[in-house]
C-alpha cells in the first residue's frame, strides 16, 4: 500500500526540486525526506526521483504519483470542507464568481436560492477562472460561476462543468466613431485604431486575430475591468470587444455585431464531482439556470 504522507512528501519534493528546499517546506530534515522517498520507491518497486548536479527530476511513475498525490489531496480538502459544513451550526455555502457574473447573473439567482433557503450562510468570493476552480477544488468554494472562452474546459479530475449560457462578444464603439452605424464589422476593418482592453484574455484572443489578419494591435489602454473599459471607449480613448453579459450601453456608446467567425465566452457553474452533491449548491445551480433562461 502507498503511504498518503510519503506521497505528500514526493509532490513537495517535485514543486521544489529539490530534496533540502522540500525538507525546510515540510520542516523535516533532508535525511528524513529521503528515507521517505527511498521507502516510497522500495514498496512501489520502482525508482521515483533522479538526483543529479542541477536537482531533483522524476522519473514516469513520479509523475503518476505526483498527480495521484493533487487529486488525493483535494479530495482529502473537500472531505475536511463537508464535515465542517455538516458540523455547522447553520449550513453554509461558498460561492465564486467572476465580476461580471457576479454583477448581472448571481444576484437574481441568490434572491431566488435565499428565498427558498433563508437558513443557509451564504459566502460570495470574487475570482476569475483561474482562481475560482482551484478555490472549488481545495474545498474552498463549493461552487464557482464562471467561464472559459472557445475551446475545452481544462477541468482537473474531480471537478464538474455546468453550462449555462454562450456569452458573444460584441465591439463597442463611441457614438461619433466612423463606423458606429455599421450593423456588423470585421474585426480587421478596425486595424488601424487603438483598443481598449477590458480583460487579459480578450487581449490574448486580440493580438491572435491581429497576428492572423496582418496588422499590429494598438493598445491605448488595459484594464481587468469591462465596464471600466466602456468608461473610456465613451471618452474616445479607443475601440473595446466586450461580452454580451458585460455591456453597459449608453447614449455616447455604439455597440456593433462581430462578423463570423465570431468570439464568445462559455459560462457554467463549476462543483465538485461527488457521490453525494450538496444540494444547496445544486439548488443555487438551478437558481443560477432559471436566472440565464428567464
Amino acid at each position: 500500500m502507498i503511504d498518503v504522507q510519503r506521497l505528500r512528501i514526493l509532490r513537495a519534493v517535485a514543486e521544489h526540486g529539490s530534496f533540502n528546499k522540500a525538507a525546510g517546506s515540510l520542516r523535516l530534515t533532508p535525511s528524513a525526506v529521503s528515507q521517505h522517498i527511498a521507502s516510497l520507491e522500495r514498496s512501489l518497486g520502482h525508482p521515483v526521483a533522479l538526483r543529479s548536479t542541477r536537482g531533483v527530476t522524476l522519473t514516469e511513475p513520479g509523475r503518476l504519483l505526483v498527480e495521484a498525490a493533487e487529486t488525493i489531496s483535494a479530495e482529502l480538502d473537500q472531505v475536511r470542507h463537508e464535515i465542517d459544513r455538516l458540523t455547522a451550526q447553520r449550513p453554509r455555502l461558498t460561492v465564486a464568481t467572476f465580476t461580471s457574473g457576479g454583477r448581472r447573473l448571481l444576484p437574481a439567482a441568490l434572491a431566488r436560492f435565499v428565498a427558498a433557503h433563508p437558513d443557509v450562510e451564504l459566502t460570495v468570493r470574487e475570482a476569475e477562472p483561474e482562481a475560482a476552480v482551484p478555490l472549488v477544488r481545495s474545498g474552498g468554494a463549493d461552487l464557482a460561476l464562471t467561464y472559459h472562452f472557445d475551446g475545452p474546459l481544462p477541468l482537473q479530475a474531480g471537478l464538474a462543468w455546468t453550462p449555462l449560457m454562450d456569452d458573444p462578444l460584441w465591439l463597442v464603439l463611441p457614438r461619433e466613431h466612423r463606423l458606429a452605424g455599421r450593423g456588423s464589422l470585421g474585426l480587421a476593418e478596425l486595424a488601424a485604431d487603438r483598443w481598449v482592453i477590458g480583460c487579459l484574455k480578450t487581449e490574448a484572443f486580440l493580438r491572435r486575430y491581429a497576428g492572423l489578419a496582418g496588422f499590429d494591435l494598438r493598445v491605448a489602454a488595459s484594464t481587468t475591468d469591462y465596464f471600466f473599459a466602456q468608461t473610456l471607449v465613451a471618452a474616445g480613448v479607443g475601440v473595446a470587444l466586450i461580452p454580451h453579459v458585460s455591456l453597459a450601453p449608453e447614449a455616447s456608446l455604439a455597440v456593433v455585431r462581430v462578423e463570423p467567425p465570431r468570439p464568445a465566452r462559455h459560462i457554467g457553474v463549476v462543483t465538485p464531482r461527488r457521490r453525494r452533491p450538496d444540494p444547496y449548491a445544486e439548488a443555487l445551480t438551478e437558481a443560477l439556470a432559471a436566472a440565464v433562461t428567464g
